[in-house]
């Protein structure tokens, strides 16, 4: 009697925080599908604390129905929110709803019936998310600039995840069924503790440092935010910096991560981070270095001399990779196609100029000191 007080005590305060942290993402970011996804993977997370509970059953009423369709829909969910966060070109599509409808109906069903087979299925695809957003978080980690953003993302990922994957192998260990209420009291204090710190995570991050960044669909084109004024130490630093990405034209390298652009600079990759970062304006690496790629590609396309050069010859020589992520940026960018860009003419700038973006943001900063 007690043990199942506790559980229900640590269940009520995960609903609790879940709740907050939902209502705090809607109210402060609503309009950003990141905070929406993060939102209802939070409302997800409090049904599943109530439909995890030992003892719960679907016969107690109409009632669970909804509680066990948020719940069992929640690991599609928690991968989405991930890709939403790690990656600034997600767009939500319709094969996500559809995945997320058939996870919810199998899930639900499944609970009535209580098909071995089918549970087996749905406790592989949680543990088959959670390594998707683990894969996910570790791909972009990296690149982005943020350092509270940074850790409060690997924190809310790898925990989750690592809760998921729990769970899971439990389940299909059998442990559940061996000692179900104690593995319900452990289960309750491992939510209640996720939840409490990304609460508490959550309404410490500042603005500046906001786990979501503007999506596409809502931002202006990406251009660097004019940052802070540059501290002394730190021009002599952003001067190199131009000079290695203008004149050398380093953005041309292939596969060039922060990490080796910090070991030709001469300085830590945290150091590096902090400077295109905070003297800069720039929240992610990537999108640093895409602004000088693109902006050589656009003076090509508007040299008539290079009418006949292919564009996906200009993105390579720029340093992109393949033709796709280069049209993604390219139109993020100017809101136009590659195509669309030549035929109007383009705007011909000389490339140092155009294609530095230190120069649009910190050039003042520099010339006021």
């Amino acid at each position: 009697m007690l043990s199942s007080s506790i559980d229900w005590a640590l269940r009520g305060g995960t609903v609790a925080l879940v709740l907050l942290i939902a209502a705090t993402l809607m109210r402060d970011h609503g309009r950003l599908t990141a905070a929406r996804l993060a939102a209802l993977f939070a409302v997800g997370t409090g049904a599943y604390a109530i439909t995890s509970v030992a003892g719960f059953s679907p016969q107690l009423g109409l009632w669970t129905v909804p509680l066990l369709a948020l719940s069992a829909g929640n690991n599609v969910v928690f991968w989405t929110l991930s890709a939403a966060l790690f990656d600034d070109g997600f767009r939500l599509r319709w094969w996500l709803l559809a995945l997320w409808l058939l996870l919810v109906v199998g899930g639900t069903v499944g609970c009535f019936l209580a098909w071995q087979p089918l549970g087996v299925a749905l406790t592989l695809s949680s543990l088959a998310f959670a390594a998707l957003a683990v894969a996910q978080a570790v791909a972009s980690w990296r690149a982005d600039l943020v350092e509270g953003r940074r850790r409060l993302r690997l924190f809310v990922v790898g925990a989750s995840s690592a809760y998921i994957a729990a769970t899971a192998l439990a389940q299909l260990a059998g442990a559940q069924r061996a000692a179900p209420e104690g593995m319900s009291l452990v289960g309750a204090a491992g939510l209640l503790l996720i939840a409490g710190i990304a609460a508490w995570s959550l309404l410490a991050v500042g603005r500046r440092q906001s786990l979501f960044a503007e999506t596409a669909d809502l931002a202006p084109p990406p251009v660097a935010e004019p940052g802070p004024a540059i501290e002394p130490e730190d021009r002599q630093l952003v001067v190199k910096l131009e000079q290695l990405m203008t004149a050398e034209r380093a953005y041309r390298q292939d596969g060039l991560t922060i990490g080796g652009l910090a070991q030709q600079l001469g300085l830590p990759e945290y150091r590096l981070r902090r400077l295109i970062n905070q003297a800069l304006g720039y929240r992610n690496f990537n999108s640093f270095v895409n602004r000088y790629r693109i902006a050589e590609v656009k003076a090509a396309l508007a040299d008539p001399r290079q009418a006949e050069v292919p564009v996906l010859t200009m993105a390579l020589d720029a340093g992109f990779s393949s033709l796709g992520p280069f049209n993604r940026a390219f139109k993020a960018e100017t809101g136009m196609t590659p195509s669309e860009y030549r035929r109007v003419g383009g705007f011909s700038q000389p490339i140092p100029e155009s294609a530095s973006p230190v120069s649009n943001s910190a050039r003042s900063n520099l010339a006021a000191h």
